[in-house]
């Protein structure tokens, strides 16, 4: 005997929210946003009032310029379904903030990581032993 799987509808107001909350997050005005996406201010506001849906175009534009994954813009589950909660929440706002850089701001923000993960987690993993 086959469990069927539960079908759920899109929650658009829910959706809504998460779409807002990311942008504010990245300090990202509506109108930019809007201009990023190439729709209107309006839209998006109908976007994050759950008023509007977004077509498959823009919803991979979204995650692109917000910095998440589709599933957690549609349904809200992050996009490593491995991670612990906090860990998940983290990572996410992390690729959000990055998501507005360009490919030289990007180059910076990787060699920071590099010199962060070398200087000060190789370091506490030594202090462990």
């Amino acid at each position: 005997m086959t469990e069927r799987m539960e079908i759920k509808d899109l929650n658009r107001v829910e959706m809504g929210k998460r779409i807002r909350e990311r942008r504010e997050l990245l300090k990202m005005s509506r109108d930019e946003l809007a201009r990023r996406l190439d729709v209107t201010s309006k839209f998006i506001a109908d976007l994050e009032y759950g008023e509007k849906g977004a077509s498959v175009k823009n919803l991979y534009r979204l995650k692109q310029i917000l910095g998440v994954s589709v599933d957690y813009l549609m349904d809200g589950n992050p996009s490593n379904q491995n991670e612990t909660e906090p860990r998940k929440m983290l990572n996410e706002n992390i690729m959000g903030s990055l998501s507005v850089c360009n490919v030289k701001q990007l180059r910076v923000m990787e060699q920071i990581a590099r010199l962060y993960i070398e200087g000060v987690v190789n370091n506490e993993e030594d202090s462990e032993e």
